[in-house]
């Protein structure tokens, strides 16, 4: 286990958000932000999964922005376009792989979060994407993550995973 951290830390990756979404409610629509508060053990400022003290383990969620074309082309339809807000996720981040963030703490602007698992689709995609939209986001539906210290969240700011002095992750990956 420990050649595996250091192979995940051997190259510091920075990724970027691309996108910030919320929903003020259950089904309703996303709503595009340019920059968000996320608040510690609790979410998106604003977002209906954020609950103050909750133990919730999804008040982030996160898909990768190389993942969009993916998705379209495995949708195989000409008449959808995959946008951010039908795939219903809060942050779109490109230039590093969400899936070393799985499990990893890792810094979003000035908030401080620690990555909780998988968030696969729901069966609200095939209402958002037509039929064949659960089918082609499976794998491809992002991570999870909670909140550990308060910050903003702006588009354009990095991603990263929180190195310690030692040179590894504050936290065990799994």
């Amino acid at each position: 286990m420990e050649i595996h951290k250091e192979l995940m830390n051997s190259r510091p990756v920075t990724g970027r958000v691309e996108w910030i979404g919320v929903a003020a409610e259950r089904m309703a629509p996303m709503q595009v932000k340019t920059s968000v508060q996320l608040i510690e053990q609790a979410g998106i400022e604003g977002e209906h999964h954020a609950r103050p003290g909750g133990s919730s383990k999804r008040q982030v969620t996160l898909i990768q922005h190389e993942h969009l074309s993916v998705i379209q082309s495995l949708l195989d339809r000409k008449d959808v376009t995959v946008s951010p807000e039908l795939l219903r996720r809060n942050l779109v981040v490109s230039g590093i792989n969400l899936n070393v963030l799985r499990h990893s703490t890792f810094r979003i602007g000035t908030a401080l979060l620690k990555g909780t698992g998988s968030c696969p689709p729901c069966s609200r995609m095939d209402a958002n994407l037509g039929k064949g939209g659960y089918a082609a986001m499976v794998g491809h539906g992002g991570i999870t993550a909670i909140v550990l210290e308060n910050g903003s969240v702006t588009c354009g700011d990095s991603v990263r995973i929180e190195i310690t002095d030692a040179g590894t992750q504050n936290e065990d990956e799994e």
